[in-house]
């Protein structure tokens, strides 16, 4: 238990810090999550948006101290080889 004023209040910083890094990092997730399940039906036009929406969330992340801008920078590198991969194989598709 803290004893001392400051320690009290350094307490409920990181009490009130916490939630809202668990909720960044929940938005972020969540995003994810909606633009690998357009990958994965094979969607294309539905990855591209939820793409653009990811990248907008990750983006807003990295701005804070949530996510370091380059773990950022990675995993939206990592998206974009899985859409790249998605419309090329859709153009194959349609030839």
């Amino acid at each position: 238990m803290p004893n001392t004023e400051s320690a009290k209040k350094r307490v409920r910083q990181n009490v009130k810090r916490n939630a809202l890094n668990n909720w960044r990092k929940r938005q972020v997730k969540d995003q994810v999550k909606v633009f690998l399940t357009a990958v994965h039906d094979r969607d294309v036009k539905g990855a591209e948006a939820a793409f653009s929406k990811t990248v907008a969330v990750l983006d807003k992340v990295a701005s804070t101290s949530t996510l370091h801008k380059n773990t950022v920078s990675r995993r939206k590198s990592r998206l974009h080889k899985r859409l790249k991969a998605l419309q090329g194989a859709g153009a194959g598709a349609t030839k």
